[in-house]
């Protein structure tokens, strides 16, 4: 039952995420083409569009049992998901300046396959530890 319930959870999660990528991926294609924005302010706005995306598909689907409201669990949806961004971020730093690894396809080896796996990872376990934490799943150590 437990397994079952995790997979649900994942399964969800990765479905919010794969929805979320795409609007960040479709909404930066147009801001930096079409509306003629630079790079940084593109990215940052399609970010904010991808975290609010994920953040509903989540809070409305994932975890649609958790009560939670108020700007809080946005807040910190949003702050666990610079994390992981962070997360990617240094694995690419890692790899093309630590370790010289200067090439393309080492850049989105390190920063789209390696960055993107332990940054999923950040992510799933802080939307679920400090997000919807009250959904009863994860439970205090003291409790």
């Amino acid at each position: 039952m437990r397994h079952r319930l995790l997979r649900r959870e994942l399964l969800g999660f990765a479905a919010a995420g794969l929805l979320a990528y795409a609007v960040d991926l479709a909404l930066f294609l147009y801001l930096r083409g079409p509306a003629g924005l630079g790079p940084l302010t593109a990215k940052a706005l399609s970010f904010v569009a991808g975290c609010t995306v994920a953040y509903a598909g989540n809070a409305h689907g994932t975890y649609r049992d958790t009560r939670v409201r108020g700007p809080r669990p946005y807040a910190m949806f949003f702050a666990v998901n610079l994390a992981g961004a962070a997360v990617q971020l240094l694995c690419l730093a890692v790899s093309h300046y630590g370790l010289g690894l200067t090439s393309q396809r080492a850049d989105i080896v390190s920063g789209a396959v390696v960055g993107m796996a332990l940054a999923t990872g950040v992510r799933f376990w802080g939307t679920r530890t400090l997000v919807f934490r009250d959904a009863g799943r994860v439970r205090s150590w003291t409790g």
